[in-house]
C-alpha cells in the first residue's frame, strides 16, 4: 500500500483513500475564510475551476455526494414530482430515501444495462399530471449515474447522453448527473467532462473517491440553479466555515490524481482477466470499464469468497449471495495486484 503503513490491501471502495503527503501539505498551506459568507478563497477557486471544467456557470462545495444529490433533487423538483432513475441507482439504493423525505418525490424506475438507461426507455417512463385526470405525478427530473456503481463502473456512451438530454428537453424534465465517479468516465472514454455534460443541467462530482480527497463533493450547474441550491445547502446543514483546508485537497486532486486513474483501470482489468481465466471465476469482462470488478467464484457464496481473500490480506465487499466487488484506487500498487492474482490462483 502506498502513502501510509498498512498490511492489508483494501479494495472495499475508493472511499478508503487517505490524503497523500503532498495533499496534506497543500491542505496545511491553504488560505481560508468563512465559506458561509462566501469568503473562503480556496473554496471559491475550487468552485470556479470545477465549473469551468464542466462547461457550466457555477459550482457549490458540499460535504458529501449524498448531500450534493439531495440538494440537486430538491432544487430541480417540487413535492409530489417524480424522478426517473435506473432501478439500481445510488440515489435510490444508498442515500437513505432522501429523495422522498427531503424532496417529497416518487421514483419511476427504468431497467438498465449495467446501470445505464436507454433513451427510449427513459422517454417511456416519464409521466405527466396534465391529461391524466390528476392521477399521475409530474415526471420532472431525469437522473443518470456516470459511472454506474451497481453497473460495475460502466460508462454511458456519448450518443446516449446526448439522446437522454434531448428527451429531457422534449418532455420538460430537468437533467442531473450523479457523477460521483465522473472523472473515471472522463479518463476511460477520453472525453472531456464539458462534452460529457453538454446539454445537462447539473452534475454532482465526488472528490473523496478516486480523486483521493478526504471529503467533499461539487454540485455544478447554471448560475440561477446554484443560487437556489445554496439556500437548500444551508437548510440541509451543509454550510461550512474555514473549509478551504479541505477544498485545497480537491484542487490538489484535480492537478495530480486524474490522469493516474488510468492505472486503476488497467489494474482492475488485470484482475478481471485473471478471474475470467480461472476455472471457477465468474466475471463479466466486458463490463470492466473503469476501476471496479464485480465477480464471484462458482460454488462459493460471496461471504466464502470474501473470507478466502481476507486470509490473503485482501479486503473486498460482498454485494449479494454470490457477488463481491473490488475497487481499485490510488493506494493500490502493482505489487498489491500481484498479491491479488496470487490469491485468485490459490482458489481450489
Amino acid at each position: 500500500m502506498r502513502h501510509w503503513p498498512n498490511d492489508r490491501i483494501d479494495l472495499r471502495s475508493d472511499t478508503v483513500t487517505q490524503p497523500t503527503p503532498s495533499m496534506r501539505k497543500a491542505m496545511a498551506n491553504a488560505p481560508v475564510g468563512d465559506d458561509v459568507y462566501g469568503e473562503d478563497p480556496t473554496v471559491l477557486e475550487l468552485e470556479r475551476r470545477v465549473a469551468a471544467m464542466c462547461g457550466m456557470e457555477s459550482a457549490l462545495f458540499l460535504p458529501s455526494g449524498t448531500m450534493a444529490n439531495a440538494v440537486a433533487v430538491r432544487t430541480h423538483t417540487r413535492p409530489g414530482d417524480e424522478i426517473i432513475l435506473e432501478r439500481e441507482a445510488h440515489i435510490y439504493l444508498y442515500e437513505g430515501g432522501g429523495f422522498a423525505a427531503l424532496s417529497g418525490c416518487s421514483v419511476a424506475f427504468v431497467d438498465g444495462d449495467r446501470g445505464r438507461m436507454a433513451p427510449e426507455h427513459v422517454r417511456a417512463a416519464i409521466r405527466k399530471a396534465e391529461g391524466s385526470g390528476s392521477h399521475f405525478p409530474d415526471g420532472r427530473l431525469i437522473c443518470i449515474e456516470n459511472t454506474s456503481n451497481r453497473g460495475g463502473g460502466s460508462c454511458y456512451a456519448l450518443e446516449d447522453l446526448d439522446a437522454i438530454a434531448a428527451v429531457g428537453r422534449d418532455t420538460g424534465c430537468a437533467l442531473h448527473v450523479d457523477g460521483a465517479r465522473l472523472m473515471n468516465a472522463v479518463v476511460a472514454t477520453g472525453t472531456p467532462a464539458e462534452r460529457l455534460l453538454q446539454g445537462w443541467d447539473s452534475v454532482a462530482i465526488c472528490l473523496s473517491k478516486g480523486l483521493g480527497a478526504p471529503m467533499g463533493s461539487m454540485l455544478v450547474g447554471g448560475a440561477a440553479f446554484i443560487a437556489r441550491s445554496h439556500r437548500w445547502r444551508k437548510m440541509f446543514g451543509g454550510g461550512m466555515r474555514q473549509v478551504g483546508i479541505v477544498a485545497a485537497a480537491g484542487l490538489h486532486a484535480l492537478d495530480h490524481h486524474v490522469e493516474r486513474m488510468a492505472d486503476d483501470h488497467a489494474r482492475a482489468r488485470r484482475i478481471a482477466e485473471a478471474l475470467e481465466q480461472h476455472p471457477r471465476g465468474v466475471v463479466d469482462l466486458g463490463g470492466v470499464e473503469t476501476n471496479m470488478v464485480y465477480f464471484g467464484v462458482e460454488g462459493w457464496t460471496g461471504q466464502e469468497t470474501l473470507e478466502h481473500l481476507a486470509s490473503h490480506g485482501i479486503d473486498v465487499l460482498t454485494l449479494n449471495e454470490g457477488t463481491c466487488r473490488m475497487v481499485l484506487h490510488l493506494h493500490v500498487t502493482d505489487e498489491d495486484v500481484h498479491q491479488v492474482l496470487s490469491a485468485i490462483s490459490a482458489i481450489p
